[in-house]
């Protein structure tokens, strides 16, 4: 048998070359195939064969191929650092603005040391209308946890983002209400009453300082530093604001006599009964009662302690349970310094749902550092600055018990 070079293809099925060659059967196959016409016994052993050696010849590539991929894949540098969390993915989306290590990074370097040119580019696009720099996002995120652990009331409240600077909020004035008519009757009218109120941004700022041998020291931790007092001091006068402010400027309070809560009871003199107390729980409507807290000062909580019943027992017994905090009619109680202690023609207690006073903060908190003020005394200052409002939304989820003013 013979076979031509001519008669030879380049193929193995899977696109790399390999010799397949055929029988030469140019003189007409006569020799080659049987009488009816099928290739002889000895051509298709010789086919067979070639075809079988033209597979392996293929997967012997296809292996050396992976082979190769594999160590190339091996033989790669690992030049990029796992810096994410395990699980955590590495899709996510780029960081932008003050959310950026670069802006972080440039933040701490400016209020460490005097600004740079190249400080200041990094902090241009936090650059606020008053010369101070918005705090990193990062940051942020710290001093309001720093806030919520001074100003217990944020937690009680609600607590939302803005970023302009008045807001108007709908609430229901009054409700519209069902009635029973006749079969085929007219169907009455009840329309729901809306109003609104606007809620803005007061500017509460504080100045720290801090001495020049602290801030070049590079054990001393400045973000921390600066986060403790920033709470302490913003959260202490927000917390005031938020129980006693009158609006003018800033937060208006719960118990603030226009735009606060509504007189639940008036108690004729500072000596208050447990019927006072009582008169104040069942003052606030059913739907409230769910969520509420009793708000009052330390003098007052002593005052509702000492109270006897006919045989002498004390009525509020505190809790039996290990860990449980004492309650007041099945109901948690909270006090603050900033609350009117029990005296005549004071709001001195409050039960409500506070979820109905909000809180709108102005994104950005501000820093800015002061480098010439306090140079003769070797120590840096730094204005820290937000902006925030506080409003009661609705007057009717709060009931205040109120103290009789002397000579009424």
């Amino acid at each position: 048998m013979n076979y031509e070079k001519e008669n030879c293809s380049i193929n193995n099925g899977s696109g790399h070359g390999s010799a397949f060659c055929r029988p030469d059967d140019s003189n007409g196959g006569d020799a080659k195939r049987t009488q009816e016409g099928f290739v002889s016994a000895e051509d298709a052993a010789t086919y067979d064969k070639m075809e079988a050696d033209v597979i392996n010849l293929g997967k012997e590539i296809e292996r050396l191929e992976r082979q190769a991929a594999i160590d190339a894949e091996l033989a790669k540098a690992t030049s990029t650092p796992i810096t994410n969390q395990p699980h955590a993915g590495t899709g996510g989306e780029a960081k932008t603005g003050r959310a950026t290590d670069e802006y972080r990074r440039a933040f701490w370097n400016g209020m460490r040391n005097k600004m740079s040119y190249e400080v200041q580019n990094a902090l241009s696009i936090g650059t606020d209308s008053e010369g101070g720099y918005l705090v990193p996002d990062e940051y942020e995120r710290t001093l309001v946890e720093a806030l919520n652990d001074e100003v217990f009331f944020r937690n009680l409240a609600t607590v939302i983002k803005t970023s302009s600077g008045d807001r108007k909020i709908p609430i229901v004035t009054s409700k519209g209400e069902a009635a029973w008519i006749d079969e085929g009757g007219q169907f009455t009218e009840s329309n729901d009453s809306f109003g609104q109120t606007t809620i803005g941004a007061h500017k509460l700022a504080t100045m720290i300082k801090v001495s020049d041998e602290l801030l070049n020291d590079s054990v001393f931790n400045i973000e921390q530093y600066i986060s403790r007092e920033f709470g302490r001091r913003i959260g202490a006068k927000e917390e005031e604001a938020f129980f006693i402010g009158d609006g003018a400027g800033k937060p208006t309070g719960i118990f603030n006599a226009t735009g606060g809560a509504e007189t639940g009871v008036t108690a004729a003199n500072t000596t208050i009964t447990f019927d006072d107390v009582m008169d104040l729980y069942y003052s606030l409507r059913a739907p409230y009662r769910n969520k509420a807290v009793w708000l009052l000062n330390d003098s007052t909580v002593k005052a509702i302690r000492k109270l006897k019943d006919g045989n002498g027992n004390y009525i509020w017994q505190p809790s039996v349970r290990e860990g449980e905090p004492d309650r007041i009619l099945n109901r948690p109680y909270r006090t603050s310094i900033y609350v009117p202690e029990l005296a005549a023609g004071k709001r001195v207690m409050a039960f409500g749902d506070y979820s109905y006073y909000w809180i709108a903060e102005r994104q950005g908190r501000s820093f800015k550092r002061l480098n010439e003020l306090y140079a003769t005394t070797g120590q840096v200052g730094f204005l820290a600055s937000e902006r925030v409002d506080g409003k009661l939304i609705l007057s009717e989820a709060v009931k205040t018990l109120d103290v009789k003013a002397a000579g009424k």
